[in-house]
């Protein structure tokens, strides 16, 4: 019996061994040398060096003086935050689009668009009033970051030329110029956005 089953313990220990230790160690190892950003969860930095989220992993804004990302299904509290208190999440949804659900989030999310900024009289991209597959795209189209422009800089006392250049410096286009589509990512471009506004308070400080 034992002359029976030993092979096939020896069999089983040692692909435990190759599989769920070196195997992944390896990979670990090669990873964190070869793309410590990636294999780290592409963290964002902010100007202090403190992570403040990753760029593969949307967060929520809805302050005005901050471009806001695509809707969650779990809104009003679409993303968790870095380091958020837990319980908060992303979804997606399951409405077709035909469901009656479906049409008055898309008409409440036009509507909160429109108080936010009266003065945009543009349509508004489909990204900002319809969720992702997974609720928690980090990306909004260029389209979907422009509109939010007048409404930004307003609240932030810019130029909007100004905020309109960080916009155009942050859109990322489609990869070798076929794969995916043009994108901004709203957390990126937020984190820019204050940097341009200390920056902006600090000039007229020192003018005055």
């Amino acid at each position: 019996m034992w002359s029976q089953c030993r092979p096939a313990i020896v069999v089983f220990v040692i692909l435990s061994a190759i599989t769920g230790l070196a195997y992944p160690l390896v990979v670990t190892g090669v990873a964190a040398v070869a793309f410590p950003w990636q294999a780290n969860g592409s963290l964002i930095t902010d100007s202090a060096g403190t992570p403040v989220g990753s760029r593969l992993i949307g967060q929520y804004f809805s302050a005005p003086k901050y471009f806001w990302p695509r809707p969650s299904a779990t809104s009003p509290v679409p993303y968790t935050s870095y380091n958020g208190p837990l319980g908060d999440c992303g979804s997606g949804s399951n409405t077709g689009p035909m469901n009656p659900k479906l049409f008055a989030s898309v008409k409440r999310r036009i509507k909160r668009l429109r108080s936010a900024d009266p003065t945009e009289k543009g349509p508004v991209p489909v990204d900002l009033v319809t969720s992702s597959a997974s609720g928690l795209d980090p990306d909004i189209s260029p389209a979907a970051a422009f509109y939010q422009v007048r409404r930004v800089a307003a609240a932030r006392g810019l130029p909007t030329s100004a905020v309109t250049n960080l916009v155009e410096h942050f859109c990322q286009w489609r990869d070798f110029g076929i794969l995916g589509a043009p994108r901004v990512n709203v957390l990126d471009l937020n984190l820019a956005l204050d940097r341009l506004s200390s920056a902006s308070a600090a000039s007229r400080t020192g003018k005055e």
